[in-house]
C-alpha cells in the first residue's frame, strides 16, 4: 500500500506533510507504514483514499476496478452531471459532445473556462 501512496505523493508533488495536516493522519503514522512496523486500518486508508480521489482498492493493488476512480472530484458536480445524464431532455448535452468537431468542442471549453474566471471575479 505505501508503494502507491508514495507514487500518488509523486504524481500530484504532495508531501506527506500536507496530507497529514489536511487528513488529520499524523506523519509518525506514514513513517510506521513505509518501515513495515504497522498496516494502516481500513479508515486511514480511506481517508487517503479520499484525499486522492481513488479507491480503497487503488491504494492496496495501485489498480482501479472499472468505475472505481471518481471523474468528478468535486460530488455535488457529479451529482449535477448525473442528473444531466439522466435527464433525456438535457442529455443532448453529452450526446452532443459525441461527434462535435474538436474545435467546437474547444470553444466550449473556453467558454467554461471563461465562466469560471467569472465566477471567482478574475473576469478582465
Amino acid at each position: 500500500m505505501y508503494s502507491v501512496f508514495e507514487k500518488l505523493l509523486q504524481k500530484y508533488g504532495i508531501s506527506t506533510y500536507k496530507v497529514s495536516k489536511e487528513t488529520g493522519i499524523a506523519q509518525s503514522v506514514f513513517s510506521s507504514w513505509k518501515n513495515g512496523i504497522s498496516t494502516p486500518k481500513q479508515d486511514k486508508m480511506q481517508k487517503i483514499a479520499d484525499y486522492f480521489h481513488v479507491s480503497v482498492e487503488y491504494l492496496i493493488t495501485g489498480e482501479e476496478k472499472e468505475g472505481g476512480e471518481k471523474y468528478y472530484l468535486n460530488d455535488e458536480t457529479a451529482d449535477i452531471a448525473q442528473q444531466i445524464f439522466e435527464n433525456k431532455e438535457l442529455k443532448v448535452l453529452f450526446d452532443a459532445a459525441k461527434d462535435a468537431q474538436p474545435e467546437d468542442l474547444g470553444t466550449v471549453y473556453q467558454m467554461l473556462l471563461a465562466l469560471k474566471r467569472k465566477e471567482r471575479g478574475e473576469d478582465n
